[in-house]
């Protein structure tokens, strides 16, 4: 038996991974940013002078670091080959060629095998691009964060140091179209998740409509109790805003 497995999906800069940290806290489960794992494997492709353009050179290379994540929603940590990487995975360089990484089928299998491994050990909130379609799509709960270019373009401006409005919704609109027309496992809205609009919300209000579906979930009696398989049908769309 798994137990809670709840997914968080979503493009950058949605809110997933402060969302998905506070629902973990709140309910005392563990926590697993899965983009953190593509940007562990980016980095060691940097640093090693893997040509990011040539997707055979990142494959030929993709099963050789051992990367290992953290689940503690209050300091997730991520080594690769035993370094503490959790800093500078977060660059501006790794940023921009994580994409490209990503998309490669050999990096993603891998991944999605570790990950799997993680979240079959028990309950835990996962956050990325394709728990819920592709990772574990028999999740009890499955949630699509989004918010409009200009409100995500703003949350991530006011993490990156020197960073502008502007500039972030440009590499944003860059990665969007990126990862939602890669071939292998692209970005979209799992069968049976509801979509939450955050571009009105606050932090604390994403966190309590999350909780509450979660506790919906509970009182019918839906926790995930198998490996993943095909995904269920049907969708809700709460929160909806122009």
């Amino acid at each position: 038996m798994t137990g809670l497995v709840v997914a968080m999906d979503g493009p950058s800069g949605s809110g997933k991974s402060s969302v998905s940290r506070g629902v973990a806290r709140a309910l005392g489960l563990r926590y697993l940013d899965t983009g953190a794992m593509y940007r562990a494997i980016t980095w060691w492709m940097l640093q090693r002078g893997v040509d990011l353009a040539d997707p055979a050179a990142i494959a030929a290379r993709s099963g050789e670091p051992s990367i290992v994540s953290g689940t503690d929603p209050d300091g997730p940590a991520i080594h690769v080959d035993g370094v503490d990487v959790a800093g500078p995975i977060r660059a501006a360089e790794v940023t921009g060629a994580v994409s490209a990484v990503a998309a490669v089928p050999e990096v993603r299998v891998r991944l999605v095998e570790l990950q799997r491994e993680i979240i079959g050990a028990g309950d835990i909130v996962v956050e990325g691009r394709d728990i819920g379609t592709v990772v574990w799509p028999d999740a009890a709960v499955k949630v699509y964060l989004t918010a409009s270019p200009e409100a995500r373009a703003r949350r991530r401006s006011a993490e990156v140091a020197g960073s502008t409005v502007e500039a972030q919704q440009e590499a944003m609109a860059r990665r969007d179209t990126l990862d939602s027309t890669r071939k292998t496992d692209p970005l979209s809205m799992a069968d049976g998740a509801v979509e939450l609009d955050t571009t009105a919300l606050n932090l604390e209000e994403v966190i309590a409509e999350v909780l509450r579906l979660v506790a919906e979930r509970r009182s019918s009696g839906g926790e995930s109790k198998r490996r993943p398989n095909e995904s269920r049908s049907g969708r809700d769309r709460i929160h909806e805003r122009t």
